[in-house]
């Protein structure tokens, strides 16, 4: 049997794995061999279908019936008593190391935890299946290990359901499940992709003690590099079911060698990349854009969802202020909960107004009925966060994008609308054939082209893109941008573009906005926001985003940790 080397808690030698189809076999990953010492972060890094995620779930065993693998996964335990080969096991004996010698944090808290039950019983329940703990035991110690994961008043918080935390504390709830046996190896996939940059750098910095203070060796799935650099010791790059480079973190941002190495590091954006682009664009418009009626105003904009149950009511929006010209686009940034996505639903037609005005192509918002607005939506354009969730599944592309043509009476069915669609595809460089296949036979980036094309299909004056990108690796996140950037040239729509990343906002916007609990605490140029940010939040914000370089990154999160 292979065997770890000395002080390596995880060996993969030779791994490949392929999957039975109908359409045939599909190898996923290919000769991959990899070690994760105790006390490391061994970084995985790739675009999706790379093979990082089936090579990381291996280690456990997480494959489906249809995986067929070859190679050894050598698991060892984290006192050193024992090592097993996971491709060689039984499902009884996989049950026994999981959680015990490895154990997994999923991407999506929220799917990971059991809606039905409290979080001290989803905690406590791996210590049950192992044995050895009584009911009051097992309480104690999920209440234990809640407060080292920083959970507040852990002996209250223990009996609450998932719904009744935030999507952090969710993600900490699910980290507080991994760690609850001690366990030599944490996998951690993708553990930040769908949290704020504040929330995402106190995980950040939960992980960095799950190592230190647990002693846990992590292997983390990720495309952010600069959670890579943020986190990572070695990094071991993925393309194709294969590894083509492995390096220590510093040399693999300061000398990359392979050439898709170096183009997955030029993806990557980087504040102040932004500003130039923003010149160049407020050269280019006609003299007097500035004075020209603006496609949205806001003036003391407010928005209170009423209480339920004798809770008082919620103000998710608290006079807001801001304007978007024709032809302008405005990043809205912010955490979660602080009214980004309510304002773009507002602007929509989606969500009431209370108080305030709010004026949407000429349209006072405030008390609208739906007959009147109607026209007006027929001029807005919405790109959603997930496209594979926006779109019926039962549905081809083609008739996906039609969909507005058909139901605003542009054409009579799916197929006479099909040389409108093919346009689209086109514009979002998609080829035409693409139109006959169905959602779920499409990558993220592509589905999300997809939903642009949809968005653009009545020809918009106004364009609310939520979240388009946070879901997509860098390499295909940099073509959506720069596809979003050169259409928005060419059909100069006016854009409310919603996010948290502000290197991606820096790319694209003329102004930036940022709110914090419902409030607008911050307005102006990617230079004058992100440059030399005034106010409190926003220095917070700033310094929360981990940037692509491993030494720059250090600094920064000691920045960090002196602001929080």
């Amino acid at each position: 049997m292979t065997t770890t080397r000395a002080g390596e808690v995880v060996g993969i030698e030779n791994l490949s794995v392929s999957f039975a189809t109908d359409a045939g076999t599909i190898t996923a990953v290919q000769d991959v061999s990899l070690s994760v010492a105790a006390g490391e972060v061994l970084a995985v890094v790739g675009e999706s279908g790379s093979g990082k995620t089936v090579t990381a779930r291996s280690i456990l065993g997480l494959l489906p019936e249809t995986a067929a693998t070859r190679g050894a996964v050598v698991l060892r335990s984290k006192d050193g008593s024992a090592q097993h080969d996971v491709v060689a096991l039984s499902a009884k004996q996989l049950g026994e190391l999981r959680g015990r010698d490895a154990a997994m944090v999923f991407q999506e808290p929220s799917t990971a935890l059991n809606p039905v039950y409290p979080v001290g019983w989803q905690i406590a329940e791996g210590l049950r299946a192992h044995g050895k703990y009584n009911r009051a035991q097992a309480r104690a110690e999920a209440i234990e290990v809640l407060r080292r994961v920083g959970i507040p008043d852990p002996e209250e918080r223990i009996d609450h359901y998932p719904h009744q935390f935030s999507g952090g504390q969710k993600q900490r709830i699910v980290i507080a499940q991994a760690l609850v046996l001690d366990p030599g190896v944490i996998i951690a996939d993708e553990p930040t992709t769908a949290l704020d940059v504040t929330v995402q750098a106190e995980i950040l910095d939960l992980l960095r003690r799950c190592r230190d203070e647990f002693g846990a060796a992590i292997v983390l799935i990720t495309h952010n590099m600069g959670v890579v650099a943020d986190l990572a010791d070695r990094v071991a790059v993925m393309y194709s079911g294969r590894i083509v480079e492995q390096a220590d973190v510093r040399t693999l941002f300061s000398a990359p060698q392979e050439p898709y190495t170096r183009q997955l590091l030029a993806s990557v954006p980087r504040l102040g990349e932004g500003r130039a682009r923003a010149e160049e664009r407020a050269a280019a418009r006609a003299p007097g854009w500035a004075d020209a009626a603006p496609a949205v105003a806001a003036r003391d904009l407010r928005i209170v969802y009423p209480g339920r149950f004798r809770r008082p009511d919620f103000v998710a929006v608290d006079g807001v202020s801001f304007a978007i010209r024709p032809g302008e686009v405005l990043g809205l940034v912010g955490e979660s909960g602080s009214g980004k996505t309510t304002i773009g639903r507002a602007i929509a037609g989606l969500t009431r107004v209370t108080d305030g005005s709010l004026s949407v192509l000429g349209t006072e918002m405030r008390g609208v009925r739906e007959k009147a607005f109607r026209p007006v939506r027929k001029r807005i354009g919405f790109v959603f966060q997930d496209p594979a969730s926006s779109f019926n599944p039962l549905l081809t592309i083609a008739e996906a994008v039609a969909e507005p043509l058909v139901v605003n009476g542009r054409a009579e069915d799916p197929r006479a609308a099909r040389s409108r669609v093919d346009e689209l595809l086109e514009a979002v460089q998609l080829p035409r054939s693409f139109g006959d296949r169905f959602p779920h036979e499409l990558s993220g980036g592509q589905r999300q082209r997809a939903s642009l094309a949809r968005s653009l299909a009545l020809d918009p004056e106004l364009l609310i893109a939520d979240e388009p990108t946070s879901a997509l690796d860098v390499s295909v996140q940099a073509r959506v941008l720069e596809l979003f950037a050169e259409l928005q040239r060419e059909l100069g729509f006016a854009c409310l573009f919603i996010s948290h990343d502000l290197a991606v906002v820096d790319l694209l916007a003329d102004r930036i906005a940022v709110l914090y609990r419902g409030r607008l605490v911050e307005e102006g140029t990617g230079a004058e926001v992100l440059g030399a940010p005034q106010h409190p939040y926003t220095q917070r914000l700033l310094a929360s985003l981990p940037v692509p370089d491993p030494d720059v990154q250090a600094a920064r999160r000691a920045a960090w940790q002196q602001l929080a």
